[in-house]
């Protein structure tokens, strides 16, 4: 087994900053080759390592350090931050893991934490738990930068840009001057972009976090979550939250997270694609109202996004007449598996209010473009839409 310093530390710059996105990705926390040794070595499944005598070395137990996050740490700073060689990438079990690391790490009792009111369904509850620790919270749409109004006094502004599911974007440069001129620190949810999407270090942020199940991994076969920064004090607060809650990645999943990198910016160039295809075509249906992508010209925030998103990411919204319209077009797809999750090769979708945490209309539906042909999915989807107009 070859030792790696742990920390996720990105790569030297010939190994990301130099390269496109897909040879970065195709690379990204490779080790240096060694003889008949696998270009990817396999997942180390390891409660604890030989560690005779005085403490030493990079691994010592697995809850505090194993080869394989080590690997994947890197390979996720040189996606994120690929100019930068002293960012530090922390991996975690799940998405959800890394969003609490930031957010309980960081914030006292006492603290003013501000967090998007249309992010993701989960944040109401991580919102509860701050306020049980005696944590202060506002909340403001992410559209417009309304969160602008929330920062005095704050010590964490906590951004999700596009936001999920309703898809508006904010000025992140904006918003990072004047949080850190307020005093705040910035975190920048990156689930729905990808870092091939955007990269909120270069923009300003403190903190990138993000759900590693989604688009990054795009297989729906793990759950993963990530912290990035610069900031190495920050980063050793966000591990030691790690090491004491004990929420870290099994060494396979880790594995199947690097393996599944190689094809990020491949998967991301089609899911794209898709999503721009389903948008247009959704745009020009009567029944169809409500459509957003930020990768549209004519969405409100697609200016916006343009200044500072590398692309659109996978995932559209849009509103059918009602609950009955919008469970008849679900019923019709067939190449659109109905999944809650989103990013994937295989294209999903749901009616979003069925889970009743989301100030969206019954109708409202979060799609997400898979690696179909273009041809097959937009058919899929104009047919669905044909037959629940008919059944209306």
């Amino acid at each position: 087994m070859n030792e790696h310093t742990p920390g996720g530390t990105a790569g030297p710059p010939a190994a990301s900053g130099a390269y496109g996105d897909g040879t970065r990705a195709v690379r990204a926390g490779l080790p240096e080759p060694v003889k008949n040794e696998p270009p990817l070595p396999g997942p180390v499944f390891a409660a604890h390592f030989h560690l005779p005598g005085e403490v030493s070395g990079p691994y010592t137990y697995g809850r505090d350090t194993n080869p394989t996050w080590t690997l994947l740490e890197r390979a996720i700073g040189e996606l994120e931050a690929p100019d930068e060689e002293g960012a530090e990438t922390i991996v975690f079990a799940s998405g959800m893991a890394a969003v609490s690391a930031v957010l309980l790490s960081q914030a006292r009792t006492g603290d003013t934490v501000v967090l998007p009111s249309d992010g993701y369904q989960a944040l109401p509850l991580v919102r509860e738990q701050l306020e049980a620790y005696g944590v202060h919270v506002r909340t403001a749409p992410t559209g417009q930068d309304a969160q602008l109004a929330a920062l005095d006094g704050a010590r964490l502004l906590w951004i999700e840009t596009p936001s999920n599911p309703g898809l508006d974007v904010c000025d992140v440069r904006r918003l990072v001057r004047a949080a850190h001129t307020a005093g705040a620190l910035v975190a920048v949810d990156n689930t729905l972009a990808t870092p091939l999407g955007q990269r909120p270090l270069e923009l300003g942020a403190d903190f990138s976090v993000a759900s590693g199940t989604k688009g990054l991994t795009g297989h729906g076969d793990l759950l993963l979550g990530y912290v990035v920064c610069r900031d190495p004090d920050l980063a050793a607060g966000i591990r030691r939250w790690r090491k004491i809650v004990g929420a870290i990645p099994g060494p396979m999943e880790a594995w199947l997270a690097h393996r599944s990198l190689s094809t990020l910016q491949l998967r991301a160039a089609r899911q794209w694609g898709n999503a721009l295809a389903v948008a247009e075509v959704l745009a020009d249906r009567p029944e169809v109202t409500g459509v957003r992508y930020p990768g549209l010209a004519s969405d409100p925030s697609h200016k916006t996004a343009s200044r500072q998103m590398r692309g659109f990411g996978s995932v559209v919204s849009f509103v059918l007449p009602d609950r009955a319209h919008a469970e008849r077009f679900m019923t019709a797809l067939h190449l659109v598996e109905d999944a809650t999750s989103f990013g994937g090769v295989r294209s999903t979708a749901e009616r979003r209010g069925r889970w009743g945490g989301d100030a969206v209309p019954e109708g409202f539906i979060r799609f997400s473009a898979g690696a179909e042909d273009p041809e097959d999915l937009v058919a899929d989807v104009l047919r669905a839409l044909d037959s629940a107009a008919a059944g209306a």
